[in-house]
């Protein structure tokens, strides 16, 4: 079976100084899926095949390293089924880019494992492996527009679906990522307060928050972070917020890609052909819309 692993943009990201015994900041996460996605292809192995995760295109990491994998065997474990499952990743969403591609693939798995071995994807069990292989794996389960608390993977309240589409423009610039450790380190080194997220909830409760209501409140203390330790997210950052067609632009999680609203979809084709050109061919540029 084949499953669409959305990406996700972070409308508010609050992370505190703090962090708990096991060393994990407490966090606040407001998120969102896209309509930008992985496809996920799961096919049951014969019972003497082992457990495997493909890549298209093909990346230089150990399969046993892969999110997917990690889920699928953890998942495997929690109910005594062997991991003989093959898994083809066909990736769209790019990596260290803040935009959850990698949790979404391991939600993804853990969906297909659900439909194949008669579980109920909604057991406790499935969502307590999620939380541990990644913080937001648990809302991929159902990423329905979701406020995370605690290490920013416990659900404290969800929100309907917006009647009006939200264009978005999606700017990731050329060369490395982020890597979400040194983020972390960066911030623990230097950082801004973590904002409210309970006027952003506010506007989302009614389902009709509009791309300027959204974009008014958008908030996340690891947007300067990002912005320090790739320059070129800063310079996409400043481009987006000077373009006349974007209401409000940031950082997605920890980076790198950044994300701007617009008003409508025609002005967001307006910016990513601007983007194209200032980024150039190295950029990865597109529209989006929330799901």
């Amino acid at each position: 079976m084949t499953l669409l692993a959305p990406a996700k943009l972070n409308l508010h990201l609050g992370i505190y100084p703090c962090v708990d015994e096991q060393g994990y900041h407490r966090a606040d996460s407001l998120m969102v899926a896209l309509d930008v996605a992985d496809e996920v292809e799961v096919k049951q192995h014969g019972a003497d095949l082992p457990l495997s995760v493909r890549c298209e295109p093909i990346m230089d990491l150990p399969q046993e390293k892969n999110t997917a994998y990690r889920a699928a065997l953890a998942l495997a474990r929690a109910v005594g089924r062997d991991p003989n499952v093959e898994v083809l990743l066909r990736k769209h969403v790019p990596s260290q880019a803040g935009l959850g591609g990698a949790s979404s693939d391991a939600a993804s798995v853990l969906l297909a494992l659900c439909e194949l071995w008669g579980l109920n994807r909604r057991d406790q069990v499935v969502a307590q492996v999620a939380r541990s292989v990644g913080a937001d794996v648990a809302f991929f389960l159902d990423p329905v527009p979701t406020l995370l608390v605690g290490r920013g993977d416990t659900v404290a309240e969800t929100f309907p679906h917006l009647k009006v589409p939200i264009p978005v423009v999606l700017v990731r610039p050329a060369g490395e990522g982020v890597s979400t450790p040194a983020a972390y380190r960066a911030f623990d080194e230097q950082h801004d307060e973590p904002g409210d997220p309970k006027p952003l909830c506010a506007v989302l409760r009614s389902g009709e928050a509009t791309s300027q209501d959204v974009a008014a409140l958008l908030a996340n203390n690891l947007d300067p972070v990002a912005c320090r330790l790739q320059p070129a997210v800063g310079e996409v950052c400043d481009w987006l917020r000077g373009h006349r067609y974007v209401l409000g632009a940031q950082v997605s999680g920890s980076g790198s890609c950044v994300f701007g609203i617009c008003a409508a979809m025609e002005a967001a084709r307006k910016v990513v052909e601007d983007a194209r050109g200032r980024f150039g061919p190295g950029a990865w540029v597109r529209t989006a819309t929330f799901r």
